[in-house]
């Protein structure tokens, strides 16, 4: 879904930056984009696909810790075991401050 996404976005952006219809149909352009942005379907695909690759990243963080052991610097996982303390607590905002929801 990313890559296609991805296309999508790529192929607007071309199109957009090669068109020769002018400012006006940049801003058709764009007011799609920003409707497809808002709605619902994609921000929910856009939040599981995120909640799916922290998922992922945490089942990889967690072999690589296992193969690695005592070899991580303590800064790193003093880092770690504190993102991971805060992830258990129930908060629900990320580092940038967005929701989780």
């Amino acid at each position: 879904m990313r890559y296609r996404l991805t296309f999508v976005a790529g192929l607007a952006l071309g199109y957009v930056l090669g068109t020769r219809a002018g400012r006006e149909r940049y801003e058709q352009l764009k007011k799609s984009m920003r409707q497809v942005a808002q709605n619902p379907a994609v921000r929910n695909t856009a939040e599981t696909a995120a909640q799916q690759s922290r998922e992922i990243a945490g089942k990889a963080l967690h072999t690589v810790s296992e193969k690695v052991g005592d070899r991580v610097p303590d800064s790193v996982s003093d880092r770690v075991r504190s993102l991971r303390e805060r992830n258990t607590s129930g908060t629900a905002e990320d580092d940038w401050g967005t929701s989780n929801t």
